[in-house]
């Protein structure tokens, strides 16, 4: 299946691996390059720029396939060393990279300089197209199903991708409630690329998260996912648990008056707790609502096999049939 994505990324099928924290290691990026589609090392999961170098030059040990760096740029006064992570991009001869977060504008000439693609994440048209017009390759169009940050207009997707291809001249891929070939083949016929999947490569073997994390997923339902942080205008979708549930008690009691110290013990040093240490009810986690889709952990090769093969037998099976053929006349 060859699409404007997989030319632009040099990859064989228009699957993408979001970054995600605590999770985008190289072991899954390597597994998902060798599969055939975009594996991404999340750059702020590596606590410094000589860690994210190290990262790199272990994932090239494990695939000889294109792969990629997520690079999310904060709204926080004691920001990363993103100079550093950048140099550390470069010099590890990185040539996808996904940003997200604050504008990247500043961070695009050196990377185009390398050679380097960039792939912005974006949850709005209006932010899609500025991404666009900063000179970004391509972009993520992330729909309100997302696990992790939705932005705050809530548009699903059955909207937001169409909107997107009506607007958009780059490539975009869809992420949000992507999870198998259906996913694939709606997100094609909607003007997508390609997706983007993260839960669903949450619950596979290769995925460096402790056991209780994949199996929380696979339990989980489409209904099992919350809203949190709405009222600091930082909304995040996760998967329910003891620890969100504490943490929307907080947002009901305090209301707008609420501040991120009031609810740090959820949200706060939680990853390494739940995706190392497999404390379920911590607190607050991404999780879309995609879960409701995930009902195995397999291979990264057998999911994306089972996607590229599925999604095939629907295009060219049940979508063809559908087509009315010409009635023949009888002679």
């Amino acid at each position: 299946m060859h699409t404007r994505i997989t030319e632009l990324f040099g990859i064989e099928h228009p699957i993408v691996q979001g970054g995600m924290h605590m999770v985008g290691y190289a072991e899954l990026a390597a597994a998902v390059s060798n599969a055939g589609g975009l594996g991404i090392i999340t750059g702020l999961t590596l606590p410094n720029a000589i860690a994210l170098a190290d990262e790199i030059a272990r994932c090239r040990t494990m695939t000889d396939k294109p792969f990629g760096v997520n690079l999310t740029f904060l709204p926080i006064v004691n920001e990363p060393d993103y100079p550093g992570y950048v140099r550390a991009i470069l010099d590890g001869g990185v040539k996808v990279v996904e940003t997200a977060g604050n504008n990247p504008q500043k961070w695009l000439p050196p990377l185009h300089e390398a050679g380097v693609k960039v792939i912005h994440k974006c949850t709005s048209v209006r932010h899609a197209l500025k991404a666009e017009a900063i000179g970004c390759d391509a972009v993520s169009v992330d729909g309100f199903e997302c696990g992790g940050h939705p932005g705050e207009d809530d548009v699903p997707n059955m909207i937001l991708l169409p909107r997107a291809a009506d607007e958009l001249t780059i490539p975009f891929v869809a992420s949000g409630g992507m999870a198998d070939a259906r996913s694939l083949v709606a997100a094609l016929a909607m003007g997508a690329e390609g997706i983007n999947m993260g839960t669903r490569f949450v619950a596979t073997q290769e995925a460096p998260v402790h056991a209780n994390v994949k199996d929380a997923i696979v339990a989980a339902s489409e209904l099992d996912t919350r809203l949190v942080m709405r009222p600091l205008r930082n909304t995040e979708r996760v998967l329910v648990n003891a620890g969100v549930e504490r943490l929307i008690a907080k947002e009901r009691e305090l209301g707008s008056a609420i501040t991120f110290q009031d609810i740090a013990p959820e949200v706060a040093g939680i990853y390494p707790r739940i995706m190392k240490d497999g404390e379920m009810d911590a607190g607050a986690w991404s999780c879309g609502m995609v879960a409701g889709l995930i009902n195995d952990i397999p291979t990264v090769a057998a999911l994306i096999d089972r996607i590229m093969g599925e999604a095939e037998e629907i295009i060219a099976g049940r979508l063809s049939r559908l087509i009315a053929q010409p009635a023949r006349v009888a002679a």
